[in-house]
């Protein structure tokens, strides 16, 4: 039978032995890095150093202008997943450019 065949069975017969208690569970450990917090000067220069304006570093994040602004002016700070991206993009400015998000 073709090979795509075999992994499916092999991982059913797998799926199987685990429930009878005959075979123990393959785990994956991961650790995640903590949520970075970025000042307002950092913002600001992650989205220069990306070569973006405020109105396109909004879009790019998925929020407003007025929030870029607020972010860059200390009045509030972005959170969660907002900061994850930030963080990315911290590390290579040209992301955004090279994931296809900005064209």
């Amino acid at each position: 039978m073709s090979e795509f065949y075999d992994k499916i069975a092999r991982g059913l017969n797998e799926a199987i032995a685990f429930e009878e208690g005959k075979l123990p569970a393959k785990t994956t450990k991961y650790t995640v890095a903590p949520v970075t917090s970025f000042a307002p000067g950092e913002i600001k220069e992650i989205r220069t150093s990306a070569g973006m304006t405020q109105a396109i570093f909004a879009a790019y994040m998925g929020v407003s202008k007025k929030t870029v602004e607020a972010w860059e002016s200390g009045h509030n700070h972005p959170a969660g997943a907002a900061c994850r991206l930030l963080s990315i993009t911290k590390a290579d400015p040209s992301f955004p450019r090279r994931s296809g998000i900005i064209v």
